[in-house]
């Protein structure tokens, strides 16, 4: 690799420190480097708190360097007041002289106007090194600000013959078809999400309480998709513990509100489709959707081609198996089905874990 993408690998590296912190922000990471030698690091930590810029600048007590220093950055460089002010603004008064930067912010605030003001500044800018790494780095940040939408996660699990479960009754709690290892990734990408999505019939048949428990990291915003106001309010998704949203059919407001006292309700046109549900949680600032079913929630996603990436946890067991050896007509559950050209697989705790990515203009 050449300097640029040695000290660009770095700045990636940095900012995963930030991961599952800094949204709505994205994950950023910063190298200063003198005479070939790293002489400053930094990254974003929180969302509110100051950016990677600001934090390499200050790990570095000799403040003439910077005058002949190359200062690295995943991301380009605000130009604007937020939480926090501009650093290109920072940058150009510490006297940088040159700037590498391996993506333009989509940020329509930002968006090429840092890199203007640092060359405008006499700022020697280099943009692009390994741009594609970068994108991938922060590809939920990237699809909220250009396709206007949270970046969707869906995730199951599945019967080696394909079912998510058998066809068992209500009042039956369903079998575990994956090991320790396999949940506590489960709740590792429940951390780092910004919301966890799941609809009417998941709540009635696995009352789950969508929270995280087995990993480090905050519980998102729990979302239930409940039309008709069926479920029962004594569920875990509705006990307050975590901040809970409710979408139900226009007119049902009230009724939810009382239904549900400890949740927030949105009410929407069902038959406009996801449309409706992706434009409340856009406002809201939710850049990443981690759905967990049921099946008619998952084909309806992936019919419509709004996933961004999909983990399929595939058991050993059957749908015998999991009927006890007795099933009944129907079976069960199937599972839904993503373009196996996407699928790359691998072994956890005794499971296949298949991984399919969508490549989107990210």
């Amino acid at each position: 690799m050449t300097d640029h993408a040695t000290y660009m690998c770095r700045c990636i590296e940095l900012a995963r420190n930030g991961e599952g912190t800094t949204s709505p922000n994205p994950m950023v990471g910063c190298v200063i480097v003198r005479g070939g030698q790293i002489i400053g690091e930094g990254y974003h930590h929180r969302a509110g708190e100051p950016h990677a810029e600001v934090n390499a600048i200050a790990s570095i007590t000799d403040a003439e360097a910077l005058k002949e220093a190359t200062l690295y950055v995943n991301l380009e460089p605000c130009s604007h007041w937020g939480k926090t002010p501009p650093c290109a603004d920072l940058i150009i008064a510490r006297g940088i002289p040159r700037v590498v930067v391996g993506m333009i912010d989509p940020f329509a605030a930002v968006c090429g106007n840092g890199i203007r003001k640092l060359r405008e500044a006499g700022i020697e800018v280099e943009v692009g090194v390994l741009e594609q790494e970068c994108r991938e780095l922060n590809s939920r940040f990237i699809t909220y600000h250009s396709q206007r939408r949270p970046y969707i996660t869906l995730k199951w699990a599945q019967t080696a013959d394909g079912y998510l479960d058998n066809n068992r009754p209500a009042d039956t709690p369903a079998t575990w078809m994956t090991g320790a290892v396999a949940r506590t990734l489960v709740h590792r990408l429940r951390a780092v999400s910004d919301a966890i999505l799941v609809g009417t019939r998941t709540v009635e048949r696995d009352n789950p309480a969508l929270t995280v428990r087995e990993a480090g990291g905050k519980s998102p915003l729990r979302v239930v998709l409940d039309r008709s106001l069926r479920l029962d309010p004594s569920a875990q998704v509705f006990d307050g513990n975590t901040d809970t949203l409710v979408f139900t059919q226009v007119g049902n407001r009230s009724a939810a509100s009382e239904r549900y006292s400890l949740c927030e309700v949105a009410e929407i046109d069902f038959p406009s489709g996801w449309q409706a549900v992706l434009e409340v949680l856009y406002a809201r600032n939710v850049q990443s959707l981690f759905v967990e079913g049921g099946a008619a929630v998952l084909a309806s996603l992936i019919e419509a081609g709004l996933w961004d990436e999909a983990y399929i946890f595939v058991s050993p067991l059957t749908v015998n198996d999991l009927a006890g050896g007795s099933p009944t007509e129907p079976l069960g559950i199937k599972a839904p089905s993503l373009p196996e050209h996407l699928r790359a697989e691998k072994q956890i705790d005794g499971t296949s874990l298949y991984y399919f990515q969508r490549k989107t203009d990210v």
